[in-house]
């Protein structure tokens, strides 16, 4: 009988340390340095695919042949891949294993068409230079223009239009006419004829160099497309917010058997009261592992704070080349108007530069005082003749209008550049006095690529400067605007910018008439990752750090939307906030 006992309590007690056991087994900490190298893995590949489009532009708008080429990252990308691919199969992540095949494939592709890109470029660039150069070199055997030869100006004049037409074929690609620069180059070759056998030989370098132009932009073009339409970085997104979704759940059952194996270790105490002195030490060792548990759960959720932070980063650099893509369309325009003033100023210098030589000689022949009249009478007719010319083309008025628009372009371009100075601070969180109506301003020049097509009334009001982050408040104000844009139609859309006092601090209203929030959705838009835009047009996070921000300055945020006629936001933020150190924080 006591045999049986003693057998069903070992049995009892076996059953009881199995599941001990397993409980304990399954609050083990998760491999966080594994996933940690994965992450950085896919930042790796992100730094990647956004270096890639940077070289890119730059190649599209350096036009040095000789410039630094920009690094081969394809082996970079290779080894971040298998990186990714070994870490998949030692972790079995089922994110990973979902998209890595199509990511390497995107990755792979676009190293690929990036480098043949940069080759073309190059092939373009030097075939430009080749262009301009040749145009020189015959330009320089046709002789000096100005000396009475009507050939050698016209010589100069169709040279001066092959070398624009080849430049503008060059920035504009299939926009410009390729007929009109072959047509100058047909005309350049026939003048050539005429002059002499070396310019013959000149003119027919300059064609090759036209054709290889040609062939290299319109294959530049087409891999510009290609690259264009190649889209690895939200697939990137999409997998490190699988992979950051796919750890939260791992650590959630780690916590929910943390606290089974909590209550089981209660019950067993309460169960085998009578063991206690026997069982103390038992209980120590146990509850020293608990404390172990605790320990590296709260780091792993130290962690998991950590990554939410780095998204919430990413969300603001996304915004960052959103505004950078924008202001670099936007300065496109002024930089014209200096680039063609300034290339027209030089023309005519070269006649202002021609007569003032004149009325110099003609100024040391009336010094002389005995000087032969035929050569004075012919001297004063020339420069007669030139200044007449000056004065017939309003040379000197039409300099004053290149200046005009030299300096307005400059004045457009500060002025963007002002502004991406004044938010190139979201860095920076330094609590200061700032007046709302600058930084709505501020951020209205930011979104203005935006906003070409969109009315925007602006109703401010006078208000006081409040003390908060600047930098931090222009991000708010430039991502609810832009998302007032993004949400109206293609025509007749208006947006309005409200300013006034409210009951101790200041009110900022921002009305669209968009297609508005259905009602089942608005209270879901400041939750984090929560959006209803496409895979790849947004995060999830830019409300949810708006109504952070605005939280800790001690303010609020609220949305009025009714479907089909618009939103409006309306944020207060007191004058000065309760907690300025948790701002500078």
């Amino acid at each position: 009988m006591n045999t049986l006992r003693h057998l069903l309590i070992a049995l009892v007690a076996l059953v009881l340390v199995a599941a001990l056991a397993f409980l304990y087994d399954k609050t083990q900490a998760v491999d966080l340095r594994e996933r940690n190298d994965i992450a950085a893995l896919l930042d790796t590949l992100r730094e990647i695919d956004g270096r890639w489009d940077i070289d890119i532009l730059r190649e599209r708008t350096e036009l040095d042949p000789n410039q630094l080429a920009a690094p081969n990252r394809t082996a970079t990308a290779r080894k971040a891949l298998a990186g990714l691919s070994a870490a998949q199969q030692r972790s079995g992540s089922a994110a990973l294993s979902e998209g890595l095949g199509e990511l390497g494939k995107a990755i792979l592709e676009k190293a690929d068409l990036v480098e043949k890109f940069k080759s073309e470029s190059a092939g373009a660039k030097t075939a430009l230079h080749a262009v301009i150069s040749g145009a020189a070199a015959l330009g320089a055997q046709a002789g000096e223009p100005g000396k009475g030869n009507a050939r050698q100006k016209e010589v100069q004049q169709a040279l001066s239009q092959l070398v624009a037409a080849a430049q503008q074929h060059y920035w504009l690609g299939k926009a410009a006419a390729p007929l009109g620069l072959e047509t100058a180059a047909g005309e350049v070759r026939e003048l050539a004829t005429g002059i002499s056998k070396g310019a013959r030989d000149q003119a027919s370098a300059i064609d090759g160099a036209i054709h290889l132009l040609l062939r290299h932009k319109a294959v530049e073009q087409e891999l510009f497309t290609k690259v264009s339409s190649l889209s690895s970085g939200p697939r990137l997104d999409k997998m490190t917010f699988s992979f950051n979704r796919e750890l939260e759940a791992t650590l959630q059952v780690k916590e929910l058997f943390r606290v089974y194996l909590l209550a089981y270790a209660a019950a067993l105490l309460i169960g085998v009261g009578y063991l206690g002195v026997r069982l103390k030490a038992a209980n120590e060792s146990l509850e020293r592992r608990v404390v172990e548990r605790t320990r590296e759960l709260s780091e792993a959720l130290r962690h998991l704070k950590e990554s939410e932070a780095q998204l919430i980063q990413s969300e603001k650099m996304s915004s960052l080349g959103q505004m950078v893509a924008g202001v670099a369309h936007e300065i496109n325009t002024p930089l014209a108007y200096v680039k063609n003033s300034l290339g027209t100023v030089s023309e005519r210098l070269t006649q202002i530069t021609a007569a003032i030589e004149h009325c110099e000689k003609l100024l040391e022949l009336l010094r002389a005082g005995n000087v032969d009249s035929d050569a004075l009478n012919r001297q004063f007719a020339q420069t007669s003749a030139l200044l007449a010319q000056l004065k017939q083309q309003r040379v000197l008025t039409e300099l004053g209008n290149l200046v005009k628009d030299g300096l307005y372009g400059t004045g457009e371009m500060a002025e963007i550049v002002g502004n991406l100075k004044d938010f190139s601070r979201l860095d920076r969180s330094k609590v200061t006095s700032f007046n709302l109506n600058d930084g709505l301003t501020s951020s209205l020049g930011l979104a203005r690529h935006m906003l070409k097509s969109v009315k925007v009334t602006r109703q401010f009001g006078e208000i006081p400067p409040i003390t908060c982050a600047p930098s931090q408040i222009n991000q708010v104000f430039l991502n609810l605007i832009t998302n007032a844009a993004q949400a109206l139609g293609p025509t007749d859309g208006e947006i309005t910018l409200t300013t006034l006092s409210d009951n101790g601090g200041v009110a900022v209203e921002i009305t669209d008439n968009g297609k508005g929030i259905p009602p089942e959705v608005l209270p879901k838009i400041f939750d984090p990752f929560f959006t209803t835009k496409e895979i790849g047009k947004g995060t999830g996070l830019g409300l949810s750090i708006s109504f952070k921000i605005v939280e800790q300055h001690g303010g609020r945020i609220k949305v009025a939307s009714e479907p089909g006629k618009g939103t409006r936001f309306t944020v207060w933020l007191p004058l000065k906030p309760a907690a300025e150190a948790e701002l500078a924080a």
